[in-house]
């Protein structure tokens, strides 16, 4: 490391092509397991509104609306972690 008034600069070597697909492997399981988070917020939320149905607090158009809601919720966001893996990948193998 160089020490340079208030920067400190260390020299990092190029990734090579396999560290690269090592880090890409890395960035997918993050990616899956992000996808895993949101489908088990899913089943929570379908969860409690089955409990809410069984309990006649709501009536069953509404909860097929809210599971409805739940699912649209669930695939636009499960778009964003696609996209954000597919942006990231491309970024590691342009370096």
């Amino acid at each position: 490391p160089a020490a340079m008034g208030d920067v400190i600069r260390v020299p990092m070597p190029m990734l090579t092509e396999e560290r690269r697909k090592d880090l890409i492997k890395v960035v997918r399981s993050e990616a899956e397991d992000g996808r895993v988070s949101i489908r088990n917020v899913r089943r929570d939320a379908n969860d409690h509104i089955k409990k809410l149905l069984k309990d006649k607090e709501i009536s069953e158009d509404e909860a097929r609306r809210g599971e409805e809601a739940i699912q649209k919720l669930t695939d636009k966001a499960i778009a964003e972690v696609d996209k954000i893996l597919a942006a990231k990948e491309e970024d590691l193998m342009a370096i």
